[in-house]
């Protein structure tokens, strides 16, 4: 996938908010790999902050609305995965000073 398509994606998902902490999924460093095919799927591999989220089903749905904006994308599959588990340390520099982090 090209550079400028990558970011296009990875830009869209800073839209998604976790509602419980209130920072977009990517500074959280809750996305872990995109992918799209030649067909328009797009692919997100990415976790959650706890396996009992109750948010999960909200955030995979601003997932799939997010990425439905752009033109290149046709269908978005998200597969939640829990391995690595998510820590803090994932989380952008902005993340962290945003939540009082260190």
């Amino acid at each position: 996938m090209e550079e400028a398509l990558q970011d296009s994606i990875l830009g869209a998902l800073e839209n998604v908010i976790d509602p419980e902490l209130g920072i977009d999924i990517v500074n959280l460093g809750l996305v872990y790999k995109v992918d799209l095919n030649d067909d328009g799927l797009c692919t997100v591999e990415m976790t959650l902050t706890s396996i009992g989220c109750p948010m999960g089903p909200q955030i995979v749905d601003q997932v799939k609305t997010a990425l439905g904006e752009l033109p290149e994308i046709k269908e978005t599959e998200v597969n939640i995965v829990w391995n690595p588990p998510w820590n803090k340390d994932m989380m952008s520099r902005y993340a962290k000073i945003a939540l009082g982090v260190s």
